[in-house]
């Protein structure tokens, strides 16, 4: 094998990579906990590797036969042998440069180049920041989190908006007349009616409730959930966003998340919820949700639960109190970081259940799809019905 060929970790890191590509989400901590495991077991036995790999890379059941399929064609004794004979990759033909390390100097106006020499591969240039809005959160490295939060902390969640009890001045005449005002003005003119004063509905926004489910499944997408949580909390009006945890028990960590620096409200986020990165039981936390706030703060609200659905209790439970939800609120969204990932169906117990009485089903993997996130909050359109075949697919019908 020659000095400079791929090594072990390198072989092992692009296999990690080559399951990101194919759309099962692997974060930096299982990457490293799979090289430690390697080092341990050696790569003499294939099935070692294999088994190794289900065990720290993969976070789901559903993603079980996407790594075994995977693992067959990067694995493969004969590939694998001409990877680690390869002294050097192929270099592509286009090549992505970061427009933060300045201008490449392979590029200019065509003066002193040679053109009968070789030619160079096109260079296509990207912002960092453009890279970094579509990555999966649990791809993000620390200083990826870094680079996130410039974008994150002018993250703002607003529900469409309703119609309030207060009335404000119209112009123009135009509205219900307003005696008080008409008579005042009156007063000030010698008791001469001068025109006629009217009013107006006043719209505000709708309250945004957060459900995050913070059970160990949706692990890698913890922290950027969170840090999107906080600064829609810090960004809005005081009681515009609420957000409660959802794991073995349910926690309101609205007043956690006030904190303006992220660090300090993620720390007191995890010191207040003591099932973080635990185990789940949806159908019965949500019903503890719905029995205290579903009545108040609940009620006429734009609610989104982040859940991959993942459900160790009855899913019949999950699927009644999604209804019961659904009934008081204005709009119930379901985001899914899981729903970005190639070939995806909802075939888990508890989503499959929940699905029906969901009015949007979107993902929130990644910065773009909060972007998007914000935009289906906003809709000022009717409530959408459960059945259209852009809010859910017809996989996540219930069973009959």
């Amino acid at each position: 094998m020659p000095d400079d060929a791929p090594g072990p970790d390198q072989l092992a890191l692009g296999f990690v990579a080559a399951l990101r590509l194919a759309g099962v989400p692997v974060s930096l901590d299982q990457s490293i906990t799979y090289l430690q495991a390697l080092r341990v077991l050696g790569f003499d036995e294939l099935e070692s590797v294999r088994l190794a790999g289900r065990a720290t890379l993969v976070s789901s059941p559903a993603d079980l036969e996407r790594h075994d399929a995977v693992f067959d064609l990067y694995w493969t004794p004969d590939v694998a042998g001409d990877r680690a004979r390869r002294a050097e990759p192929v270099p592509p033909p286009v090549e992505v440069v970061d427009d933060a390390d300045g201008p490449d100097e392979r590029t200019d106006d065509g003066a002193g180049v040679d053109p009968t020499g070789p030619r160079l591969p096109q260079v296509a240039r990207t912002s960092p920041i453009e890279v970094l809005r579509a990555k999966d959160f649990s791809a993000y490295t620390d200083a990826d989190w870094r680079d996130a939060d410039r974008v994150l902390r002018d993250v703002r969640l607003i529900g469409t908006t309703r119609r309030a009890r207060r009335r404000q001045p119209a112009r123009h005449g135009h509205g219900r007349p307003d005696l008080g005002a008409t008579l005042r003005r009156a007063h000030r003119h010698g008791g001469e009616i001068t025109a006629i004063r009217t009013t107006r509905p006043r719209h505000r926004p709708r309250r945004v409730v957060l459900v995050l489910d913070i059970s160990g499944s949706m692990q890698p997408y913890e922290r950027g959930l969170l840090r999107v949580a906080q600064a829609a909390v810090v960004n809005g009006a005081r009681g515009q966003v609420e957000v409660f945890t959802l794991g073995t028990r349910l926690t309101r960590i609205t007043r956690e998340l006030t904190q303006r620096d992220p660090e300090q409200a993620l720390a007191a986020v995890a010191a207040a919820v003591p099932d973080l990165s635990g185990g789940t039981r949806l159908g019965a936390t949500l019903r503890r949700f719905n029995d205290r706030w579903s009545g108040g703060l609940a009620r006429g609200a734009v609610v989104v639960i982040v859940s991959d659905g993942w459900e160790r209790g009855d899913p019949r439970q999950l699927a009644a109190e999604v209804a019961r939800l659904q009934r008081v609120a204005h709009r119930l969204v379901w985001v899914n970081p899981l729903k970005a990932t190639a070939g995806y169906e909802p075939l888990a117990r508890g989503i499959a259940a929940a699905l029906p009485h969901v009015d949007r089903f979107v993902s929130g993997h990644s910065l773009d799809a909060i972007d998007e996130l914000a935009g289906v909050l906003a809709e000022a359109t009717a409530r959408a019905r459960p059945g259209a075949s852009h809010d859910r697919p017809r996989s996540a019908e219930a069973p009959r």
